[in-house]
């Protein structure tokens, strides 16, 4: 038992104040959090205990997180260092069609819908991931059910507009905002076009709706809403990318990029002429017991802070004997590089936690934002 008291009352750090050790523990990452938690019975208890996580959350350290969902990982998000709870009542194998999205030290997975009698479900619900606490909650539901819909990030506020339900088939008009703040949804006026399938960025502090997310639709035109004087308008064929698959139209560093799937294209934006250039390509899959690189696909592209990762992804290895055989090998490969810095110089980081891979159902980032 003495022994035990002793180590509750060491000092956290041989040589510092407590107080001050506390500092240096909170602003050491998430991700090593496991390993610290080794060093000794009093690291383990003050970490797990609710002053540290309330310390670290009145100042606002929460760390960077990248968030990716593959398929088949049973609907359980990862991040890039370890596995997440579970959402309560979202452990549905076939949820698509849902937003996620990171703001005020959240991530928030927001609609989308799942199969039941192979039919589909659309949702309003909308889940809260704490990093500080390391928990999901549900928080206020949007208005309206809806999935494959635009969504973004505008000035600490969640913009949605467009996609679809079974009321809705063929699109929505309707959009709406959240406050995180109140943890409250209003309604904005009438998108001037029903939009499905469509996808959300925000540029300029005005939130755009593009065409549908594969891009083989005719329609050229975007929705914009203005949040100053909450007004829609229509405009042409303003910046749209390539008609290609594109995996991700993102703003890095007030650029916008989209990264185009088949071709593995990064592509910047050129503000005066509007067109789109070719930067770099996503380098090809390397596997270890295979001679040569492989071209991959259903990866997904992400932006945290000035930096570009390409997350995931699948590839189809032959058979060496020739006999038209081959296999489907799941990716858990994370590649980032700094799009503005041409040629493209990537590198690898940490893969995808545990056996997730392949093809990624989502992904979204989560940046430290100091209160």
């Amino acid at each position: 038992m003495a022994s035990r008291r002793e180590d509750v009352n060491e000092a956290l750090i041989p040589g510092l104040q407590d107080d001050l050790a506390l500092r240096c523990l909170a602003r050491i990452s998430h991700g090593f959090h496991g390993v610290l938690k080794c060093v000794c019975k009093r690291w383990r208890h003050v970490m797990s205990s609710e002053d540290y996580v309330s310390y670290k959350s009145r100042r606002g350290w929460c760390g960077d997180w990248l968030f990716v969902l593959a398929q088949g990982a049973e609907n359980q998000w990862a991040d890039r260092r370890h596995a997440l709870p579970r959402i309560p009542s979202w452990n549905r194998e076939s949820h698509f069609g849902f937003s996620c999205v990171g703001l005020c030290n959240r991530f928030l997975v927001i609609g989308g819908a799942y199969y039941a009698l192979f039919l589909p479900i659309v949702v309003n619900q909308v889940f809260s991931f704490d990093p500080f606490r390391q928990q999901w909650s549900e928080v206020a539901s949007m208005s309206t059910p809806r999935s494959d819909f635009a969504c973004s990030v505008i000035c600490g506020k969640v913009y949605v507009g467009g996609g679809w339900n079974s009321s809705f088939t063929g699109g929505l008009s309707s959009a709406e905002v959240y406050d995180p703040v109140k943890d409250r949804w209003d309604n904005l006026p009438t998108m001037p076009n029903p939009r499905a399938g469509c996808f959300g960025v925000s540029y300029d502090c005005k939130f755009y709706i593009l065409s549908d997310k594969l891009n083989i639709s005719d329609r050229r035109e975007i929705e914009v809403f203005n949040p100053c004087d909450r007004s829609w308008c229509t405009i042409q064929d303003m910046w749209q990318p390539p008609k290609k698959l594109q995996v991700a139209i993102l703003v890095i560093n007030g650029r916008l990029y989209t990264v185009i799937e088949g071709e593995n294209s990064v592509q910047i934006r050129n503000t005066e002429t509007g067109d789109w250039y070719h930067v770099g390509s996503v380098p090809a899959a390397a596997l270890p017991d295979h001679p040569r690189l492989l071209e991959f696909y259903g990866y997904s592209a992400c932006g945290l802070r000035k930096e570009l990762y390409i997350v995931g992804g699948k590839t189809i290895k032959l058979e060496e004997k020739g006999d038209g055989r081959f296999d489907i090998v799941k990716l858990r490969t994370m590649r980032v590089c700094d799009p503005s810095i041409t040629p493209l110089r990537w590198r690898e980081t940490r893969p995808i936690f545990g056996p997730a891979g392949g093809s990624i159902l989502g992904c979204g980032s989560l940046e430290e934002c100091l209160q």
